[in-house]
């Protein structure tokens, strides 16, 4: 009886360990940025493709996103992944980073 009751706290303890492991990490797009302009602020063009819903043509979708840079670093024309964060300022809902390259 006490072997049983011992397994069970583990196994509790186990499943919470997996679910805080599988947390779901921050969403991430890749664009081009279009305007360094503004002081910690880069405007990023995100590109996908959407299927017409009748035609099933593919078509190509275009969104600008600001997105926080501290640094300044990224200029017009880098590619770089918006990590999705809590709002900084009305528009700006991401941060820029570098692309890790494999």
């Amino acid at each position: 009886m006490l072997n049983f009751q011992n397994n069970i706290i583990m196994n509790k303890d186990n499943n919470q360990a997996e679910k805080e492991s599988s947390k779901k990490s921050a969403k991430g797009k890749i664009g081009i940025v279009v305007s360094d302009k503004m002081d910690k602020t880069v405007v990023v063009k995100v590109d996908r493709l959407k299927m017409h819903p009748i035609y099933r043509k593919k078509y190509k979708v275009s969104k600008k996103y600001k997105a926080h840079d501290e640094e300044n670093k990224f200029k017009e024309g880098d590619k770089v992944m918006l990590i999705e964060t809590k709002p900084m300022s009305k528009e700006k809902k991401w941060i820029a980073r570098e692309i890790e390259s494999v």
